[in-house]
C-alpha cells in the first residue's frame, strides 16, 4: 500500500480532515467515492461504509458527511496540479492516473468533439480506486501455468473487483523476474488505463519485474503491435480483452512466437464462451491455461449449471478474490 499522506493530500481541505481524523486501515481501503450532494462513501476490505464529519466509520447513510460541489471541485484542481501531464488527455476517457498508480475515476457532463468524447465538465463524482501490490499473490498459481514445453497461453477470468489485475501484475513480475525452476523472460505489458503498471510520466510505480517493457495509456491492440515491433516480448500481458481488434492483436503475437497473459471479465469457461468474439479462442484451444477466480463459492463458478468441479482452491492472496480453479485448454480441473 502507498503512503497514507500521499493520499490523504489528493482531497480538498475538508474532506482531507475527516480522512485525518478516521481510523481507517488504508491497507484494506480499496474505494473512496465523493458524489455532490450523497454521503461520503469507502470502499473497505470488500465492504461498504460511509463516512461522518467527525471520521466515524458508519454501516448507514444517516449520520453521514454530505460532500458538495465545492469539495470536488478543490479536489479536481489539487489532483491537475499532479497530473497537468496528462490532465486532458486521460479525462477525456474518464479517469486520472495518479502517482502511486492510483485512478481516480471521474464523471460529469461530457464535451463533445463530433462523435467523441473531448473533456468532462462539471465533474460531479468522483472514485479514487487505490493501488494495491500484492507480492507473491501468484507464487501458487505460477507454476500450473508452465508444463515441460513452457510457458502456457493463459488468460485469468474473473467478475469485477475478483482480483485478475492484482494477480496479472504478480505473474508479470514473476515471469520477468524469473524464480527457481523458471527462466526469466522479457514480457511486454500493454497498461491502456494504468491499472498494471501505476505508470506515473512514464515510470511504473509498482513492482513488475526487470525484464519488463510497458506501454502505458495505449488502446491495447496498437500497444501490443508496436511491443512486438520494438521490443521484441516473449511474453505480452493484456488487461481485459474482449473488442475484435483485441483478438486480431493477439492472433499476430501468437504468430510472432509470443506466450499470451491475459484477463477477460466472466464468471466461468462457459461464460468466455457465450462471448462471440471469444467463443473461436476457446474452441480452437489458443488459451492453454484457464484461471478462474471469484466468490468463495464454487458453486457460483459451476460451468453450464453443471456441478462444481473439484477447485484446486489456491488462496493466492487477494482480498478481492480467489483462484477457484486452473483448467486445461479442455477445461480439464489441473
Amino acid at each position: 500500500m502507498k503512503d497514507k499522506d500521499e493520499i490523504i493530500h489528493l482531497f480538498s481541505r475538508h474532506i482531507r480532515e475527516i480522512l485525518e481524523q478516521t481510523e481507517l486501515d488504508f491497507e484494506k481501503l480499496q474505494e473512496i467515492r465523493l458524489r455532490a450532494g450523497k454521503p461520503f462513501l469507502i470502499r473497505l476490505d470488500k465492504e461498504e461504509y460511509f463516512l461522518s464529519e467527525q471520521g466515524e466509520i458508519l454501516k448507514e447513510p444517516r449520520r453521514a458527511f454530505l460532500v458538495t460541489e465545492r469539495e470536488i471541485r478543490e479536489t479536481m484542481d489539487l489532483v491537475g496540479k499532479y497530473s497537468l501531464y496528462a490532465y486532458e488527455d486521460e479525462l477525456k476517457q474518464g479517469y486520472l492516473t495518479l502517482r502511486g498508480g492510483h485512478r481516480l475515476g471521474v464523471s460529469g457532463k461530457a464535451v463533445l468533439d463530433g462523435d467523441k468524447v473531448k473533456s468532462i465538465r462539471y465533474i460531479s463524482c468522483l472514485n479514487l480506486r487505490l493501488s494495491h501490490q500484492i507480492i507473491g499473490c501468484g507464487d501458487k498459481v505460477l507454476p500450473y501455468l508452465y508444463d515441460e514445453t513452457g510457458l502456457k497461453h493463459t488468460l485469468l477470468i474473473s467478475p469485477p473487483r475478483g482480483g485478475k489485475t492484482t494477480l496479472l501484475r504478480d505473474l508479470v513480475r514473476l515471469i520477468s523476474n524469473g524464480t527457481k525452476g523458471f527462466k526469466g523472460r522479457t514480457v511486454g505489458v500493454v497498461d491502456e488505463r494504468s491499472e498494471i503498471c501505476g505508470c506515473f510520466q512514464g515510470i511504473p510505480a509498482n513492482d513488475i519485474g526487470i525484464r519488463t517493457d510497458v506501454m502505458d495509456a495505449c488502446p491495447k491492440a496498437e500497444g501490443m503491435m508496436m511491443l512486438i515491433r520494438s521490443m521484441a516480448p516473449e511474453v505480452l500481458a493484456v488487461d481485459e480483452i474482449g473488442r475484435e481488434e483485441d483478438i486480431r492483436a493477439m492472433e499476430t503475437a501468437l504468430f510472432c512466437g509470443c506466450r499470451l497473459l491475459a484477463t477477460v471479465h466472466g464468471n466461468s469457461l462457459d461464460d468466455i464462451r457465450s462471448k462471440p468474439l471469444l467463443r473461436r479462442l476457446v474452441e480452437e484451444q489458443i488459451f492453454e491455461r484457464y484461471v478462474i477466480m471469484g466468490s468463495d463459492s464454487p458453486q457460483a463458478l459451476a460451468p453450464g449449471g453443471e456441478e462444481p468441479a473439484e477447485s484446486c482452491g489456491e488462496d493466492c492472496g487477494v482480498r478481492t478474490g480467489m483462484v477457484r480453479r486452473i483448467l486445461d485448454e479442455r477445461g480439464r480441473v489441473l
